[in-house]
């Protein structure tokens, strides 16, 4: 008797049905002639910022010959949206709740939005990254805040609270992108974080090339880079020192320079943070400061994409914030006849933004006087502006020097929070497919998946599988292990396999054999989910009889399977 083993069929598991696909069958691909995209995001920019900053530049920005249509930016339970849910919509496609990163929210009560199926409150939804990683693609992020804060965590985490900074940075660096640069190092460090890790030294043993000068970024070579370059958020443009922080603009080039080397494709997310700090500071100079780097940073983007042919580049801000208006209440009865100069000529005397003065300030601020002549042109400080000056927090200073400018330029603000208007939407595609009207935040998420063919849908089944109900469906014990808080992990056993499985990291052990997943495991503070190659670790033997011989299905350590048909001749 000779036995014939051949090999027939490839699968991909997905849940409890198997989708069987002959091995040789050519993959359909998209008719879309976009193989990279780019977003990039000033967070909480309003509509005048970049009026005003267009008229403090005195020419027009890259901006404005993008200008597609207007975004609804309201949340899944609030008219007013929070950073944390406005870039989940942006990333996953789904409305969230206030601080929630890349989750779903608990109610959806805003009007014509969906109910949350019960059970799946919190439960994780995969972003345009993380689908773009899984289908090949090179990925990145770029933030002048720390690289955990929330719009850039939207992307590359997932956590229904976006201040636990030891979960998200800890998913970010296991989550496989291929370029980080921005600040927040100090989360990284063993004495910044309440799990004492240090993630640097991981960083650097999963093969980054990570660095700390813009001269250090600018000569890597390496494919895969982490560049941070400030403890927390970075400085504002116009107060950074060129040799120690790299601009927006620097970032982003070099991020587009190492992931276009893939051939596959790539996605990057691009984010200009302290527009939003600065307006909750209403602080006209740090928001001019920062746009104006953003737009540097959109025109880079642009000059690739046009060159490059295959681009689609989207630039929208999250939400609004400070109530912007270029006039004030002193402006009432002369908003018309007021000229330029009013309102941009005290704007130009500034050197620094609040942020930036206070370094220049003694210990004692004893000379804020001569500080705020020298640095802002302002000579008739009140007692009482002095006072503010000299009692102001440290780190603050942006707050209490930012509504001394703007009354003496004319400008106004409604608030220190966030807003809820329509936003601009800034698009380019190299076919000139995208979207144009009045949309919503998560068509933005499902406009970027559509051109790169992506199916976000079914990634977040894939990545996300609920951890509990799959290992026990298959008959294993299952345990959530959280005493210690360096590395909580779940346990898994069913007969002689043991798998330890790494909340926030997508690492498991078998049987002590350390196995590299496709996605991170994530722990919402309830549940965790796990990607399905996971699931697949837990092995399942099956062997029947058939017409023409005995069938033995295997399924491996891999969310591929392979069918063996052992034919008795």
């Amino acid at each position: 008797m000779m036995l014939a083993v051949t090999t027939i069929v490839t699968a991909t598991l997905g849940g409890s049905s198997a989708a069987w696909a002959v091995e040789n069958t050519t993959s359909t691909t998209s008719a879309s002639p976009i193989k990279n995209v780019i977003i990039l995001i000033p967070d909480g920019m309003a509509n005048d910022a970049t009026a005003l900053a267009r008229w403090y530049k005195g020419s027009s920005l890259t901006l404005d010959s993008m200008a597609s249509g207007m975004v609804r930016t309201h949340s899944a339970d609030a008219p007013i949206a929070d950073s944390a849910p406005a870039g989940t919509a942006f990333a996953t496609g789904y409305k969230s709740h206030t601080g929630f990163v890349g989750v779903l929210p608990d109610k959806a009560t805003m009007p014509g939005q969906k109910a949350i199926a019960p059970g799946d409150e919190r439960k994780p939804v995969a972003s345009v990254l993380e689908a773009s990683k899984l289908a090949g693609k090179a990925t990145g992020i770029v933030a002048t805040s720390e690289i955990m804060h929330a719009t850039p965590a939207d992307f590359s985490s997932h956590y229904p609270d976006r201040k636990n900074y030891d979960a998200l940075s800890k998913q970010q660096v296991y989550n496989g992108m291929d370029v980080v640069l921005g600040g927040g190092s100090k989360y990284l460090e063993p004495a910044g974080r309440k799990d004492r890790e240090n993630l640097i030294s991981s960083i650097k043993a999963l093969g980054y090339d990570y660095v700390t000068t813009p001269a250090a970024m600018k000569a890597s070579d390496s494919n895969k880079l982490w560049g941070m370059f400030a403890p927390a958020g970075m400085a504002y443009n116009m107060d950074r020192d060129p040799a120690k922080q790299p601009s927006l603009a620097e970032m982003t080039s070099k991020a587009i320079e190492v992931l276009s080397k893939d051939k596959d494709g790539f996605f990057l997310m691009v984010e200009g943070s302290k527009v939003d700090w600065a307006a909750h500071a209403n602080d006209p100079i740090g928001i001019i400061s920062d746009v104006l780097a953003f737009d540097d940073a959109v025109k880079v983007a642009m000059d690739f994409a046009k060159a490059d042919g295959e681009t689609a580049v989207v630039a929208v801000t999250d939400h609004g914030n400070g109530g912007l208006t270029i006039g004030n209440n002193a402006t009432s009865g002369t908003y018309d006849k007021e000229p330029l100069s009013t309102f941009i000529g005290p704007l130009k005397k500034a050197k620094l933004t609040g942020e930036g003065v206070e370094a220049k300030l003694n210990a004692k601020r004893t000379n804020i006087k001569a500080v705020m002549k020298q640095y802002y042109g302002i000579t008739d400080l009140t007692s009482e502006e002095i006072a503010t000056i000299k009692t102001a927090e440290p780190g603050s200073l942006n707050y209490a020097i930012g509504p001394m400018i703007s009354k003496r330029a004319g400008i106004g603000w409604t608030t220190g929070g966030h807003t809820g208007g329509d936003v601009v939407l800034y698009t380019y595609a190299p076919n000139n497919d995208r979207p144009f009207g009045v949309i919503d935040n998560t068509d933005v998420a499902k406009y970027m998946a559509r051109v790169l063919d992506l199916d976000l849908d079914s990634v977040s089944k894939q990545l996300f599988v609920p951890a509990k109900q799959a290992f026990t469906a298959k008959g294993a014990t299952y345990k959530l292990d959280l005493t210690d808080a360096k590395n909580p992990k779940i346990l898994v056993t069913k007969g002689n396999t043991k798998l330890e499985l790494q909340i926030y990291k997508n690492i498991a052990l078998v049987n002590g054999k350390k196995t590299t997943l496709e996605g991170v495991i994530v722990y919402n503070g309830v549940d965790a989910f796990v990607p399905q190659t996971a699931v697949d670790l837990i092995q399942q033997f099956v062997r029947t009889t058939g017409t023409t011989g005995d069938y033995t299905i295997w399924l491996p350590n891999t969310s591929a399977a392979i069918l063996l048909f052992i034919i008795k001749e």
